[in-house]
């Protein structure tokens, strides 16, 4: 199968508002690998695809959605918690919906939390209106490594900022060749390490990802995932989450992630 057709890993958590009058006001939270497919099919009913709770209510309207989870199970689990605050330990101090207060302001509200408490807050997240007339400020704002962007879903090869173009044209090639040396620790790097590179044009950096997450968390020695650091080659900044997409990149194709998205949908509304 060629590169267009590939996924890119891209794994959405997206909220849908519902414009029937009927109906209008409701919203929905859901998961998803392919988030123009997903709204197809949310509007074409539970025949065509979509989820029991939105059959037969639409049109729906996709308004945001947050991707850069580092696999499906964080956006399922990112998912559950933002469909069920009640029951998460970590979302405990959120108070529950006011009589008064619409479904989307409270979800929002609920986005707002989550997006501050562990273990979200260190997740290489990004936030996309893809309505804009629906955008409100969140309070709390999300943390400052979480981006704010407006407009459609980016294509999924370059649903992380660009950086994997930024790898396609560096001048020092991916491959790690048979002697290949972590650039930290001076061991010989294995193909099944999955080592990370660093992609900017003409950086040497090949490291083991422990290694180099130590090296990120110098200042942070407290945690366990880093958030971002200066690439210790080049010295330029990297998000974490960018070089983790990178190394597993291309390594599933769009079958296979359909398959697991409509499996756990179904167990998530059964």
């Amino acid at each position: 199968m060629g590169q267009a057709a590939r996924s890119g890993r891209f794994f959405g958590v997206y909220l849908l508002y519902c414009l029937n009058p009927r109906h209008r006001g409701r919203v929905y939270v859901g998961f998803t690998v392919n988030p123009a497919r997903r709204v197809q099919q949310h509007n074409g009913g539970h025949r065509k695809g979509g989820a029991w709770r939105t059959s037969g209510r639409g049109p729906w309207e996709m308004v945001l959605i947050l991707y850069g989870f580092p696999s499906a199970v964080a956006a399922l689990r990112f998912e559950w918690a933002w469909q069920h605050p009640q029951a998460s330990r970590r979302l405990a101090y959120v108070g529950p919906r006011l009589r008064s207060e619409a479904a989307f302001t409270f979800h929002l509200r609920v986005l707002a939390h989550m997006l501050r408490a562990a273990p979200w807050v260190r997740l290489p997240l990004t936030l996309r209106w893809l309505q804009p007339d629906f955008h409100h400020d969140l309070c709390p704002a999300p943390p400052p490594h979480m981006p704010i962007t407006f407009g459609p879903p980016p294509p999924q090869s370059l649903a992380t900022k660009g950086i994997a173009a930024t790898a396609t044209d560096s001048e020092t090639p991916m491959d790690l060749g048979a002697e290949a040396s972590c650039t930290l620790c001076a061991h010989t790097l294995q193909d099944e390490e999955h080592p990370l590179c660093c992609p900017h044009p003409g950086c040497p950096l090949r490291a083991h990802v422990i290694c180099l997450a130590q090296e990120f968390l110098r200042e942070e020695p407290e945690q366990l995932l880093p958030l971002e650091g200066h690439c210790p080659s080049c010295k330029k900044s990297l998000l974490w989450g960018d070089l983790i997409w990178l190394c597993h990149m291309d390594t599933k194709e769009e079958e296979d992630l359909d398959l697991e998205e409509e499996h756990w949908t179904d167990l998530l509304e059964t």
